[in-house]
C-alpha cells in the first residue's frame, strides 16, 4: 500500500476494516462462543488469527499506516470478514488495487442526444446524474416529481445534498430514513475511487457538518453498489406513487447514469400522466450542469 495510496485512503480503510470487524460476530466468524466481551464484533487479534496476518501488522492497517498489503493478504481479509461483493471492491480500491475495467475518467458531459432521449420519455421521470449525485441533466416529469427542479440553483441539484439539507424535497418520500440509508452508501461506493477528489471530499465535508444523520450514516461505512428497489414518492399535486429506479450507465466507468423512474402499478402511471397533463402549458425544461 505504501506509495500507491493516500493519506485519506489508509485512514478511510482502516475505518472500513473496523467497522466491519465490529459487526462480524464471533459465531459467524467460526469462533466458539465465549464469556462476555466488552466490545462488539471480532477482535483485532482474532481477525488476523483468521486471515494468518500478525496482529501487530493488522492493527497497523487500522490504524492507516503506509504499510504493504498484497493482493492474497487482502483477499484472506476479506474471506474472513465475510465482505459482500462491493465490499470487497471498496476495500481493494482503498487499498490501492487497481479495480477490473479502466480506471475512472473526469465527469463527463451530456450529450445533446441524451437529452432528447430523457425528454422523449416523458411522462416518465428521467434524470442523468454524475458519480457524484449531481442532477445533470431531466426531463419534465423529473422537474416537478418533488417540487420544481428549476428554481433550484445548478449546485443545488444534487440528490444527496437536498435529500438531508431540504426538508421540502425529503418530504416527498414516504420511506426517508431508508432511502437516506441506501443513498450514503451508495455516495461510499462510488467514492472509493475518487477519495481524493475535491468534488467528493467537499460534499462530504459539507454534509458531516450540516447533518448529524448524513455523519452517522458516514460513519457507519456502508457500502451499496446497485440496489434499486420501488420508492414510495408522494407528488404535491397529484399524490402518491409507487416508482421502479432503473437506471442505464451511459459510459464504461460508472461516472454517467441514466435514471428512469416507472410506474409499479395502474394508479402511478395515472398519476404520471395526470401531472404531464397539469404541466403542459409550462415552458420547456432548461438543461443546466449540475455543481461544479
Amino acid at each position: 500500500m505504501a506509495g500507491q495510496t493516500s493519506a485519506n485512503s489508509r485512514r478511510e480503510l482502516g475505518d472500513f476494516l473496523r467497522t466491519r470487524r465490529e459487526r462480524l460476530s464471533p459465531e459467524r466468524a467460526g469462533i466458539p462462543a465465549g464469556g462476555r466481551r466488552r466490545t462488539p464484533g471480532l477482535r483485532r487479534e482474532e481477525v488476523a488469527a483468521l486471515a494468518g496476518v500478525g496482529v501487530t501488522w493488522y492493527t497497523w492497517l487500522e490504524q492507516g499506516r503506509p504499510i504493504n498489503a498484497s493482493a492474497q493478504v487482502l483477499g484472506a481479509i476479506v474471506r474472513t470478514l465475510r465482505l459482500t461483493s462491493t465490499e470487497e471492491h471498496h476495500l481493494w480500491t482503498l487499498a490501492g488495487v487497481t479495480p477490473p475495467g479502466p480506471p475512472p475518467e473526469p465527469f463527463p458531459t451530456i450529450s445533446s442526444g441524451a437529452r432528447k432521449v430523457i425528454a422523449q420519455l416523458d411522462p416518465y421521470p428521467a434524470c442523468v446524474q454524475n458519480a457524484r449525485f449531481d442532477v445533470l441533466a431531466y426531463n419534465r416529469a423529473y422537474r416537478f416529481l418533488f417540487g420544481d427542479m428549476d428554481t433550484r440553483a445548478p449546485q443545488e441539484r444534487n440528490c444527496v445534498r437536498l435529500m438531508f439539507t431540504d426538508r421540502d424535497w425529503r418530504a416527498h418520500y414516504l420511506d426517508p430514513d431508508i432511502v437516506a440509508g441506501r443513498m450514503v452508501a451508495k455516495l461510499r461506493a462510488a467514492m472509493g475511487g475518487r477519495i481524493d477528489d475535491p468534488r467528493f471530499v467537499e460534499l462530504v465535508d459539507e454534509l458531516r457538518t450540516s447533518s448529524t444523520e448524513f455523519d452517522r450514516l458516514w460513519r457507519e461505512h456502508d457500502v451499496l453498489n446497485r440496489e434499486y428497489p420501488t420508492k414510495r414518492i408522494r407528488q404535491s399535486e397529484v399524490g402518491e406513487m409507487h416508482l421502479e429506479f432503473v437506471w442505464t450507465a451511459m459510459d464504461d466507468v460508472g461516472e454517467l447514469r441514466m435514471s428512469v423512474m416507472t410506474p409499479v402499478d395502474a394508479a402511478t402511471e395515472q398519476r404520471l400522466y395526470q401531472l404531464a397533463e397539469i404541466t403542459a402549458g409550462l415552458p420547456d425544461v432548461e438543461f443546466s450542469a449540475g455543481s461544479s
